[in-house]
C-alpha cells in the first residue's frame, strides 16, 4: 500500500511538471527541455501495468480543477494525455467506472469554445469505442500504421520523413535512419495485436507468454485469418449501440477463437497471469532526403502502394470518368494559363470566381475551392464559409449530384447540416463576408489604379459594367476526407527554409493536382513540421553543429550575419506554438535541447516475460508522439511575389515567411558561394550601395482599415516577413506583412575612402499588399531565407495573399461573361494555406 501511495505522488509531481507554464506566456527560454518532462511521464508509466490507470486517475481530478478555475490552455493538454494514456492501458477490470467518469468529466468540456470542444468530442467518441470494444484504439492505429488489412478493413497509414542532410545535424540523420529502418514483420505485428485484443477483454485469465509461444508456430497464413477474425469481432462491437451487449459478445467471440490460437487457462503463476505493457511498434515509416519545392518525391509511394492493389479491384469506374474529363478540362485551360502561375492565381485574376454557379472540381476535396450559388441557395450555406478553422474544402460533388453522377449513400445526411438553424453569430458573419442578407449593398472597385489590387467599397447598387469582385475568406474543413482508404503522413525537418520549400511544393501539388488528381485519389495527405536549428555555416561546405549547453546560445559558426540574425530562422515553428501552446512544449522546445541528448541511443530492454521492447531516443519517440496525436491543422497563409525581371519576362514565386530585397538578398548569395565568398566580402548596411526605389503598398490599421500610400526611398534593403510574432497579434489580420525598410539619410562619399551610408533610417510598417519597382535600377529578390531561391536582376515586385487557383470557375465564367447583362454578385475568394498538423487546433 506505502508502494502504491509512493508511485501515485511521484506520478502526480511528474503530471503537475508535465503541465507546468502551459498558457502564462512563458519563453522558450524559459521552456527549455519542457519536452523532456511528458517523455519522463511516460517513461514511469510504462514500468508497471498498474500505472496507466493511476495516471488516468490523477488526468481525471486535474480535469476537474480546470473545469472550477477555467483554465482553458490546459485543457487540450489533458484530453490528448488521456487519450494517449488510455491507448497503451493493457486492461480495464470489469468493475472500473474509470471510463464512465472520463465520460461525465470530458462531456462538460463539449460547451466550451472551440478547440477545446472538439478535442474532448474527439475523446468522447473514442470512449465510448473503448467500452463495446476494449482496445479496439491500439488495434486499429498498429493495423493502420502496419499496413495490415482484412476483407473489411483496408485502412492504412504511411509515414515519410523529409530532410535536407545539409540542415540537420549528423545526430538526427542517424536517428531519423534507424528510425526508418527497425519495423515489425508482419507476422510479428499479428501475434502483437491478438496478445493485446485478448489481454485488453479478458486481464490475465489466459497467459501472454504461452499464447506467444502457440501462436509463434503458426504460419503467417494462419495468423491472417486469426487475425482477420479478430479484427471483425472488435469492429462488430464497436458498432453496437449497447456497451454491455457489445462486450459481451466480444468476449464471447474470443473465446470462440482460443482453440485456433492454441491457449490455455492461466494457472496463476506470476510468470503466466500477470499483465503485460505491449508498447506501440513502431509506425511504417519511410526517409528521403529532399531539398526540392516539389512533391514528386512522392510518386514512387504511390507506385508501391498502387503495385499492392489487386487487379479486380483497382480504381473506381467513376475516378476514371472523372480523370479523363479532368484531362479535357486541363487542355482547355492550358490555353489560359496566363491567369494561374506556379500554383498562385494573380490577385486581378482571383476577382473574377462568382457564385453564380456550383463549381464541379477535382474528385480530391483536399485541393478543391468551395463554390456557392448567392441566389438559391439557403442563408446557412454562405454563414458556413466563415466556419471552421482549416485549408480543407468541401467537395461539391459529393453533396449535389450533378452530370449524371451517382448520388452516394450519405448524401441525405450531409445536404442536411447544411440547412441547420443559424445562430445570431453566425448570421452576422455572413453579412461580414457578403451574403445575400447584404444584397442592398454591392461592392465594387476603387478608380485610382487598374495596375494595383484595391479594396472593396460599398455603396448602394446602381447599373454599372460587369465587374466581378470577391471577398477574402479562410477556408474551412471537409467533411469527405475520411473517405481516402491510405492517410500519408509528410514530415519535414528544417527551419523556416524548409517551411518555405514545403508551401512551395504544397501549392504546386494543388494546381496539378487540382486539374488531374493523382497523389490525392489514393493518399490523404497530412503535413507535420519539426524545427531544426540550422548551423549558420550549414548552409556552405557542411558547417560544425554545436552540442551540450551550446544549443541554448544561438549556433553561429564564425562571425554573426550582417543582418543581426541567423541565417534561417524559426518564425513558422513559434508562429505554430503560438497557435497551439502544446506543439510549443513538445516540439518548439526541441531547439533547446542539447542534441547528444536527444539523440541518444539506448538499446532494448527485455522484460520479465521474455519480450523484447525496442527502446527509441526521445528525438525518435517525439516524433512519433507528434504523429499519432497532431491531427487537428492549422493554416499558416501563403504569399505570392509577381516578379518582373529585365526584358520584360515575368514569373511568379511562393513564400510562406519571408521576401528579402536588395542588399539583405544579395548577401544571402554571396554566403551560399561557400568558401568563395571571401572573395567578395560581405559587408554591412553602411557600406551597402543604395537603391532607388518607388514602395506602394497598402498599410493595414488596427481597427482593420487600410490606406494606400506611394513613396520614393533610397534604400540598402526592404524586407517583408510574416507580422505575426507575438500572441497579442493573433488576430483576423494574421496574414498580414511587416515591411522593414532600411533607408540611406546621408551618404559620405569620398575620393579617398569608400564611400559608406552615414545615417540609416528603419521604417516598420503593417502591410498586406507590396508593389516595390526599381525602374531602370534592377535588385536582388530572396525568398524564405533559401539560397536557391535568390532570383536576379528583377525590375518590379508585387507581394499579396497567395489564393486557392479555382480554375474551372474561372473558366466557365469567361465563357459566359457576354451573356450577362446584370452585375456579378460578390463571391468569395479563399485564400490559400499552408495546413500543419498541430495537437488542438488554432485556439480562439
Amino acid at each position: 500500500m506505502q508502494h502504491t501511495t509512493c508511485t501515485e505522488d511521484r506520478i502526480h509531481h511528474a503530471l503537475e511538471r508535465c503541465l507546468d507554464g502551459l498558457g502564462t506566456g512563458s519563453s522558450l527560454s524559459r521552456s527549455s527541455g519542457l519536452c523532456m518532462n511528458r517523455w519522463s511521464l511516460e517513461e514511469l508509466v510504462k514500468r508497471d501495468p498498474d500505472n496507466f490507470l493511476i495516471l488516468l486517475h490523477q488526468i481525471l481530478r486535474k480535469a476537474k480543477e480546470v473545469q472550477e478555475t477555467s483554465e482553458y490552455e490546459l485543457v487540450a493538454p489533458l484530453a490528448i494525455m488521456f487519450s494517449n494514456t488510455l491507448l497503451q492501458t493493457p486492461y480495464f477490470p470489469v468493475d472500473s467506472q474509470l471510463l464512465m467518469e472520463a465520460y461525465a468529466v470530458f462531456h462538460r468540456f463539449l460547451t466550451w469554445p472551440e478547440p477545446y470542444c472538439s478535442v474532448c468530442r474527439n475523446l468522447l467518441s473514442t470512449l465510448c469505442q473503448e467500452m463495446k470494444a476494449p482496445g479496439i484504439s491500439y488495434h486499429r492505429l498498429v493495423r493502420q500504421e502496419q499496413g495490415l488489412v482484412t476483407p473489411m478493413q483496408k485502412s492504412k497509414t504511411i509515414t515519410v520523413l523529409l530532410m535536407n542532410p545539409v540542415d540537420v545535424p549528423p545526430q538526427f540523420l542517424s536517428v531519423v535512419e534507424q528510425l526508418s529502418q527497425t519495423h515489425q514483420s508482419q507476422k510479428e505485428a499479428y501475434i502483437t495485436l491478438i496478445k493485446h485484443a485478448y489481454q485488453a477483454a479478458h486481464g490475465t485469465k489466459y497467459s501472454l507468454p504461452c499464447m506467444q509461444k502457440a501462436l509463434q508456430d503458426k504460419s503467417l497464413e494462419e495468423l491472417s485469418q486469426i487475425f482477420t477474425a479478430v479484427s471483425e469481432l472488435m469492429e462488430s462491437a464497436a458498432s453496437m449501440e449497447d456497451p454491455e451487449k457489445a462486450r459481451a459478445d466480444l468476449l464471447q467471440g474470443l473465446e470462440g477463437l482460443k482453440e485456433r490460437v492454441g491457449i490455455h487457462v492461466s494457472n496463476g503463476r506470476r510468470s503466466e497471469g500477470q499483465l503485460q505493457t505491449l508498447p506501440l511498434p513502431i509506425a511504417r515509416t519511410y526517409m528521403y532526403e529532399w531539398d526540392k519545392d516539389n512533391f514528386d518525391i512522392l510518386n514512387q509511394i504511390l507506385e508501391d502502394e498502387l503495385a499492392q492493389i489487386p487487379p479486380e479491384e483497382g480504381l473506381d469506374e467513376d475516378d476514371d470518368e472523372e480523370e479523363e474529363k479532368g484531362e479535357q478540362d486541363e487542355e482547355e485551360i492550358s490555353e489560359e494559363d496566363d491567369v494561374v502561375t506556379n500554383g498562385c492565381v494573380d490577385h486581378r485574376a482571383s476577382t473574377i470566381s462568382t457564385m453564380s454557379t456550383l463549381s464541379t472540381v477535382s474528385k480530391d476535396s483536399m485541393f478543391s475551392t468551395l463554390s456557392a450559388v448567392s441566389n438559391c441557395s439557403a442563408p446557412s450555406v454562405l454563414s458556413m464559409v466563415s466556419g471552421a478553422d482549416s485549408d480543407f474544402c468541401e467537395d461539391m460533388e459529393d453533396i449535389l449530384p450533378e452530370r449524371g453522377t451517382k448520388t452516394k449513400p450519405c448524401l441525405s445526411q450531409r445536404f442536411s447540416m447544411l440547412f441547420k438553424p443559424r445562430s445570431s453569430h453566425s448570421l452576422s458573419r455572413a453579412k461580414s463576408l457578403g451574403s445575400p442578407e447584404t444584397k442592398d449593398f454591392v461592392v465594387v472597385r476603387s478608380k485610382r489604379s487598374n495596375s494595383l489590387p484595391q479594396h472593396a467599397q460599398l455603396r448602394k447598387p446602381e447599373r454599372l459594367p460587369l465587374k466581378p469582385v470577391c471577398f477574402r475568406r479562410r477556408p474551412i474543413l471537409s467533411c469527405d476526407e475520411d473517405s481516402k482508404s491510405t492517410t500519408l503522413r509528410v514530415v519535414v525537418f528544417g527551419a523556416d527554409h524548409a517551411a518555405g520549400k514545403v508551401a512551395r511544393a504544397y501549392s504546386s501539388l494543388r494546381l496539378r493536382e487540382s486539374t488531374s488528381p493523382h497523389l490525392t485519389r489514393v493518399f490523404k495527405l497530412q503535413f507535420f513540421f519539426i524545427p531544426v536549428r540550422r548551423s549558420s555555416c550549414s548552409s556552405n561546405s557542411g558547417g560544425s553543429w554545436k552540442t551540450s549547453d551550446s544549443l541554448l546560445r544561438d549556433s553561429v559558426c564564425g562571425e554573426q550575419s550582417s543582418l543581426g540574425m541567423e541565417d534561417s530562422t524559426n518564425d513558422i515553428a513559434r508562429f505554430i506554438g503560438m497557435l497551439d501552446p502544446w506543439y510549443e512544449r513538445n516540439m518548439l522546445s526541441l531547439l533547446s535541447l542539447p542534441i547528444d541528448v536527444l539523440c541518444q541511443q539506448t538499446s532494448k530492454t527485455e522484460t520479465d516475460f521474455g519480450v523484447c521492447g525496442e527502446r527509441l531516443s526521445i528525438l525518435a519517440d517525439l516524433v512519433l508522439y507528434y504523429c499519432r496525436n497532431a491531427v487537428r491543422p492549422v493554416l499558416v497563409q501563403l504569399y505570392q511575389a509577381e516578379l518582373t525581371l529585365v526584358g520584360g519576362d515575368k514569373r511568379t514565386e511562393v513564400f510562406i515567411h519571408s521576401l528579402e530585397l536588395g542588399h539583405a538578398a544579395g548577401t544571402r548569395a554571396i554566403k551560399a558561394l561557400g568558401a568563395a565568398s571571401k572573395r567578395f566580402g560581405i559587408d554591412g548596411d553602411r557600406e551597402a550601395v543604395p537603391l532607388t526605389l518607388e514602395v506602394v503598398y497598402n498599410k493595414v490599421g488596427v481597427s482593420g482599415r487600410s490606406q494606400w500610400n506611394r513613396t520614393d526611398k533610397v534604400c540598402t534593403s526592404i524586407n517583408l516577413t510574416k507580422a505575426c510574432k507575438k500572441p497579442e497579434e493573433l488576430d483576423s489580420k494574421m496574414e498580414c506583412l511587416q515591411l522593414t525598410m532600411t533607408e540611406v539619410l546621408k551618404r559620405q562619399n569620398s575620393r579617398c575612402k569608400k564611400a559608406y551610408n552615414q545615417q540609416l533610417s528603419i521604417t516598420e510598417v503593417k502591410v498586406d499588399k507590396v508593389q516595390v519597382s526599381g525602374g531602370n535600377t534592377t535588385f536582388a529578390v530572396c525568398l524564405d531565407q533559401d539560397e536557391k531561391k535568390i532570383i536576379q536582376s528583377v525590375t518590379r515586385c508585387e507581394v499579396s495573399v497567395c489564393y486557392k487557383p479555382d480554375i474551372m470557375t474561372d473558366r466557365r465564367l469567361r465563357k459566359s461573361l457576354s451573356t450577362y447583362t446584370e452585375p456579378l454578385h460578390p463571391t468569395f475568394c479563399s485564400l490559400l494555406c499552408l495546413p500543419i498538423a498541430t495537437f488542438s487546433g488554432a485556439h480562439p
